[in-house]
């Protein structure tokens, strides 16, 4: 059931960018045009993944997932919503946790289960907030590059924007390992 909803959001998802994009192209809005293909193209990946892999992630990760799409592509970049200021540093925000969730749902697959309750609650903290901090680092250096070799000005605010990113980012992700961590730790001691 979860591989059929997964798989039906993300054809919904896409077919919402696909058609904007040929709607925004018809109305000469070229580089609107362009976010909603990079939409169909991040909207994409848990399709692929739900058809050609095994490896599949829970519901509310795709879509959580999903929703932050449509909230930074549609909402903040086609409707203008990054102009309001704090828009930016909250999808930052939101971003770290999700790639948080993302490390759980990692790790969970990765690890042996009988492993699980020798491995410290500590570990978990810190490959969660490593994690995300990580994707957030991945996420600048993308906004870094993209201006430099193709003129954009993803980096609006320059140094200040990347660390305000940054810090956005890694409190999301703090948010959650904490969570993980104690979680962790609470099953370990009702194993024990």
């Amino acid at each position: 059931m979860n591989r059929k909803l997964v798989l039906l959001l993300s054809v919904l998802y896409l077919l919402f960018m696909g058609s904007l994009a040929v709607f925004l192209y018809v109305d000469d809005k070229s580089f609107k045009a362009l976010v909603a293909i990079g939409g169909v193209i991040c909207g994409l990946i848990p399709l692929l993944l739900a058809l050609f892999t095994k490896f599949t992630f829970n519901l509310p990760l795709v879509i959580s997932y999903l929703i932050f799409l449509f909230c930074s592509q549609y909402l903040g970049s086609i409707l203008g919503w990054y102009g309001l200021g704090w828009w930016d540093t909250f999808l930052h925000l939101i971003s770290g946790a999700l790639i948080a969730f993302l490390a759980i749902a990692l790790y969970e697959r990765l690890i042996h289960r009988s492993a699980g309750k020798n491995i410290s609650s500590w570990f978990v903290f810190l490959f969660v907030f490593s994690f995300a901090a990580l994707g957030g680092i991945l996420w600048e250096i993308y906004e870094f590059s993209s201006d430099q070799f193709f003129g954009m000005t993803l980096q609006g605010g320059g140094n200040k924007d990347t660390m305000v990113d940054l810090v956005a980012d890694t409190v999301g992700g703090l948010i959650i390992a904490i969570w993980a961590g104690i979680r962790t730790k609470v099953k370990k001691n009702k194993l024990n």
